[in-house]
């Protein structure tokens, strides 16, 4: 994963921490007798994307340290039904505690990674990039961010802290657009990059004159714009900023979106509303 092991750790330990509650696995504890061992697969039961398995295989392996895993494929790999994406073995009962926290981050994180390709596909023709937004679980936001990465999008800023977005509530309490822009410019670093959102022609135009006249405007994110008005806002902007189109973005509206000439579709049904992909873990006999 191109993520730090850090983040990954952090995560993984949250997560099974959650699922243990008070320290113990009581229904493993019960019936499964100590230092008994067992194999398992991973397969896939549906078509899609794998992402994930850097954390899966981490919850496996801080429940049970002496655990093998091969690995089949890789994050990134396209996957069919009855595929075999990995083999674990090792003591039943770490495996077992583990089980439910794994495959929780690989079937929501491929699901994300399946969801984002099939919108990358859907505008392969056109030259627009799909990328995530900020709407992602709370403590989830880099690996959901790395699945969309995974699943061939790009990502947007991660964070309140790593780029201006002035949305319409910042323009509101600015008083307008153009103030708005020049209060980012004076209270910004020259590294940080500006983004405006717009929900009208008229917006733009304002945010056109204040570029032409002062600089520093790098997107303006078109919100919620119908088709016609795109194409309009884009021949407006004429590839002097980069444009982003938001707002009603699904897998049935994106090509026609990216039809307009955008570079940039955001879509928080990347990371909020993807659905899980469905792998299952099958026990063997040894």
């Amino acid at each position: 994963m191109d993520l730090s092991p850090l983040l990954v750790e952090q995560a993984v330990r949250a997560a099974l921490a959650e699922d243990l509650g008070h320290g113990h696995d009581i229904t493993t504890r019960a019936v499964v007798a100590p230092g008994t061992l067992a194999r398992c697969v991973l397969r896939a039961r549906k078509a899609g994307i794998l992402a994930g398995m850097g954390p899966a295989v981490l919850a496996f392996a801080l429940c049970t340290p002496d655990v093998q895993i091969d690995l089949n494929v890789q994050d990134g790999a396209q996957i069919k039904p009855g595929d075999t994406i990995a083999s674990i073995a090792g003591e039943a009962s770490g495996i077992l505690t583990a089980e439910r926290t794994a495959l929780n981050f690989v079937i929501h994180l491929s699901g994300i990674a399946t969801m984002t390709h099939k919108y990358v596909e859907a505008v392969r023709a056109t030259n627009a990039k799909i990328c995530d937004t900020r709407k992602t679980l709370p403590g989830l936001r880099a690996l959901q961010k790395y699945a969309v990465r995974t699943g061939g999008g790009t990502n947007h800023r991660f964070g309140l802290d790593d780029a201006i977005l002035i949305k319409d509530n910042h323009i509101a309490m600015a008083g307008g657009v153009e103030t708005a822009l020049r209060l980012a410019g004076k209270n910004s670093g020259h590294m940080v990059r500006v983004e405006i959102e717009v929900d009208t022609l008229a917006q733009l135009d304002a945010v056109l004159a204040y570029h032409a006249q002062h600089g520093g405007v790098d997107v303006v994110m078109l919100d919620n714009f119908t088709l016609p008005d795109l194409k309009t806002a884009v021949a407006k902007v004429g590839g002097r900023i980069v444009t982003e189109a938001s707002g009603g973005v699904t897998l049935e509206t994106v090509k026609a979106i990216a039809e307009t000439g955008v570079d940039y579709i955001s879509a928080g049904a990347l990371t909020h509303s993807a659905p899980a992909l469905d792998l299952g873990l099958d026990f063997e006999d040894l």
